[in-house]
């Protein structure tokens, strides 16, 4: 029986976790009262104690709780940004390689890839590493996640009965192209340069839809060969892929909401091509994922406490 403290339990990737894990057998979850539950006494104490701690918060607030855990036993997962491209973390993508597994298998600290990071990466890492993209390519990323992804205070913001009038049309952000997902994107693929980027913002709950457009020129073996390095590639539950996911001739970011896989699919012509990767923005894009790092970590099967299905 393992023990487990989430720092952070009440925030949307905290208490999603703890949905995770309630009807586990196999760990038994730490929670202070309400009264301690922001104490760093009493944090610090859970931490240690803890064999796995997930951090579920913001970035500064996590490099502080990180630096509590003081003995050399405790696994840390970090939900945050704070030490995704950190020397001394592990990678928190398995299904990347046999090293990013290895790592998340033995390491005592984890990070938890970023949402909109964790299409991008899968979609382009594959095909550098198989030498059909090349490292110098200068990409382009479009993502379309529901209002989840903002926390508590966007997900109030959507759902008040008085909202604002703009909420009802998707929303573009980030336009700065300064967004903090942008620095693993490049730094995890091996690009020279991070991708123009383009997340979207819309009127549902969650789900995300990270796509990538290419010229079949910029790929060595055209279409085919991309399809192929995919075929190889993902082959597991958690992420896999599908020669098609369109319903219909569009494709739905929402259709895996409440699911902890991803399904990746390339679509277009000879000459241009769409790569895609679907999933839930709070599953294999935040909680789901922290869950299957800490299964990989305790030697449980990756899949135990996640919800993985069909579409």
């Amino acid at each position: 029986m393992k023990k487990v403290f989430i720092d952070g339990s009440a925030g949307t990737t905290g208490l999603r976790i703890r949905q995770r894990l309630a009807q586990r057998k196999d760990v038994t979850v730490t929670e202070l009262p309400e009264e301690l539950r922001k104490d760093p006494a009493a944090r610090k104490a859970a931490a240690n104690a803890a064999d796995i701690v997930f951090l579920c918060l913001p970035d500064a607030a996590a490099t502080e709780a990180a630096e509590m855990v003081e003995n050399g036993h405790t696994v840390v997962i970090d939900a945050s940004t704070a030490h995704r491209t950190a020397p001394g973390w592990a990678y928190g993508f398995p299904e990347l390689s046999e090293s990013h597994k290895k790592a998340v298998m033995t390491s005592k600290r984890i990070a938890v890839p970023g949402c909109h990071a964790s299409g991008f990466v899968a979609l382009v890492y594959p095909l550098i590493v198989a030498g059909v993209l090349p490292g110098d390519a200068l990409l382009s990323c479009f993502s379309l996640t529901g209002y989840s992804g903002g926390g508590k205070s966007m997900i109030a913001e959507y759902e008040t009965a008085d909202r604002s009038s703009a909420l009802d049309a998707p929303r573009l952000y980030a336009m700065g192209q300064q967004h903090k997902h942008l620095k693993e994107m490049r730094a995890v693929t091996g690009l020279a340069e991070p991708p123009v980027f383009s997340p979207v913002v819309a009127d549902y709950y969650s789900g995300m839809l990270v796509t990538v457009p290419l010229f079949a020129g910029m790929v060595k073996g055209g279409a085919d060969a991309v399809r192929a390095v995919y075929r190889e590639h993902y082959t597991g539950e958690i992420v896999r892929y599908t020669d098609s996911f369109g319903e219909n001739g569009f494709a739905s970011a929402n259709i895996l909401s409440g699911k902890d896989y991803m399904e990746i699919s390339v679509f277009g012509t000879e000459e241009r091509l769409t790569l895609c990767a679907r999933y839930d923005n709070l599953g294999k894009g935040a909680s789901g994922a922290a869950v299957e790092c800490m299964n990989y970590a305790m030697g449980a099967d990756p899949t135990e406490g996640l919800v993985i299905g069909t579409t």
